[in-house]
């Protein structure tokens, strides 16, 4: 008899560990679906795919989402990954520094802790940010290269047309001059 139970132990254990996993899933699953039913207008959200939005309207299965200033579309109620706290939320979308400034910042070298090195890092760390167009030059000032290039060849090729048109002016009145006598 107990070489039966030995023999039946494994059974009993993966039956025990699928009943343990499918109440922890089924418990994942209802903890998800209870945020998705606590969303309010105006929450931030991030989809399943990694997109950060602002719900605009709930409907039974499905939500509007604002993903940019007039830009809505909808979404699954089942594609809504986390409801994110306000201010997570807007630090996401500023864009602001995760870093808390109370935290001393250890560097990884102790070259960048000299003063002059430090400003000239700054400088250049602030060189290597990528300009989104918010301060463009003026379209005067920002003429393109090949725009330039192609004023200036239009330049010439008017200049070449007036010297043409001016030895031909003078050509006419040698022929008058000499009479037509030339040809």
């Amino acid at each position: 008899m107990p070489s039966s139970i030995v023999t039946l132990l494994p059974f009993i254990v993966l039956i025990g560990a699928m009943f343990l996993m499918t109440r922890s899933a089924k418990k994942k699953q209802q903890a998800a679906q209870q945020m998705r039913n606590e969303m309010q207008p105006g929450t931030g959200i991030r989809t399943i795919g990694g997109m950060y939005a602002t719900v605009k309207e709930i409907h039974e299965d499905s939500v509007l989402l604002e993903v940019a200033p007039g830009v809505h579309a909808i979404y699954a109620k089942n594609a809504i990954g986390a409801v994110l706290a306000d201010d997570e939320y807007n630090r996401i979308l500023d864009g602001a520094d995760p870093i808390k400034t109370d935290e001393p910042v250890v560097p990884d070298d102790a070259s960048s802790l000299t003063g002059a090195i430090a400003d000239e890092d700054t400088d250049q760390a602030k060189a290597d940010k990528i300009d989104l167009g918010k301060d463009a030059p003026k379209a005067d000032d920002a003429e393109q290269p090949a725009a330039k290039a192609d004023k200036a060849d239009k330049d010439a090729d008017a200049d070449d047309a007036k010297d043409a048109a001016k030895a031909d002016a003078e050509s006419a009145e040698e022929d008058k001059k000499s009479g037509g006598e030339a040809k």
